[in-house]
């Protein structure tokens, strides 16, 4: 027999600054290695080790080796969306330097959620498949109070979005590649630093690789931010009517 959940033991995982900044840097959902966690965190390697121990034998986080090294991701959606929702009611860091609005700056225009698009851009998206009909069921806002939308940042299903025939052939002809599987193909979440929805599911992550196989986007520096290319801006603007000039 178990007792009720003990929220406490990850509270106390979270609650410290450095890993903390370790679990936000692997909500980008990519692998990354100790010493770029140890970096991120502002910590040296040894201690770095120590608190992905703890993060590991959480839950939080999973571990692979490749020979004498060690590459760490989120163990799962379910901690990802969790780490989001967080996010979304946390005060943000004060920000003081040039570095650091720049790094903002860039986390709202583009970046990852786990393993799909969010910012401006992941939004911008859902909007303009909603306005073109590729999409269909709601119309992107957060509705406080209601049903999945009172969360604020899980992946959500209590909107009804459902892709369209025309959606279907907006896709193929994209190139976009939807896998199979047990998830469902269309979730949201409620964006943190726009405050509406962005796609996730199977569909978000399919269209979050097409984009970066497109070079339509790339991976920046921070890990969570994206780069928009000239060619995606063309492309996204021209596909979508979504324009994300800097």
């Amino acid at each position: 027999m178990t007792g009720d959940a003990d929220l406490s033991r990850v509270a106390e995982l979270i609650a410290d600054r450095a890993r903390s900044r370790m679990l936000i840097a692997l909500a980008s959902g990519r692998e990354l290695s100790a010493s770029i966690l140890a970096m991120e965190a502002g910590i040296s390697r040894p201690t770095a080790s120590g608190h992905l121990k703890k993060l590991t034998e959480g839950g939080l986080i999973a571990v692979r080796a490749d020979g004498r090294n060690r590459h760490y991701r989120i163990a799962g959606p379910q901690v990802a969306g969790v780490l989001e929702r967080m996010m979304e009611i946390a005060p943000p860091e004060p920000i003081t330097s040039l570095r650091g609005s720049t790094r903002a700056a860039q986390l709202r225009r583009a970046r990852t959620c786990y393993d799909h698009l969010a910012g401006r851009l992941g939004v911008g998206i859902m909007q303009g498949m909603l306005d073109r009909g590729y999409l269909s069921g709601g119309d992107g806002t957060f509705d406080p109070g209601v049903g999945d939308n009172d969360r604020p940042a899980g992946p959500g299903h209590d909107v009804d979005y459902r892709l369209t025939v025309a959606g279907q052939s907006f896709l193929a002809d994209l190139g976009v590649r939807i896998t199979e599987g047990k998830r469902p193909l269309i979730r949201y979440c409620i964006d943190w630093t726009e405050t509406r929805h962005h796609l996730a599911g199977t569909l978000g992550r399919a269209l979050r690789d097409q984009f970066l196989a497109a070079d339509w986007v790339r991976r920046g520096t921070t890990h969570r931010a994206l780069m928009i290319t000239p060619d995606g801006q063309e492309a996204i603007k021209a596909s979508l009517g979504v324009s994300l000039d800097a």
